[in-house]
């Protein structure tokens, strides 16, 4: 007699909400791209495409930046962009930029 498995498909979002370690990661995920969300009116039109939301580890938060000229301009910025995240309420109470090499 032959064996009826059922294949049951989830989507990517209700695995991670299954699996308590990748909902932690979803939700960092998520608190990462919404820091950047609300300091990205601060930073030049022309630096915006260059800048992306990197991890959180604990009250940390990395930006990782293209070339090292953003990373300049950015640090530049860095106490206004504190300040803002501060003022929104945002659970950073520091900001590190990461110059992302090229992928090989």
């Amino acid at each position: 007699m032959p064996e009826h498995r059922f294949q049951t498909q989830f989507s990517l979002e209700q695995a991670a909400s299954a699996a308590p370690t990748l909902a932690a990661l979803r939700e960092r995920i998520r608190e990462s791209q919404q820091c950047l969300e609300q300091i990205q009116h601060l930073i030049p039109a022309a630096l915006r495409r260059q800048v992306q939301a990197g991890p959180i580890h604990e009250t940390e938060w990395c930006l990782l930046v293209s070339s090292a000229a953003a990373s300049t301009k950015l640090r530049q910025l860095l106490p206004t962009l504190q300040q803002t995240l501060t003022h929104q309420g945002a659970r950073v109470s520091s900001i590190r930029i990461k110059v992302q090499t090229p992928q090989r």
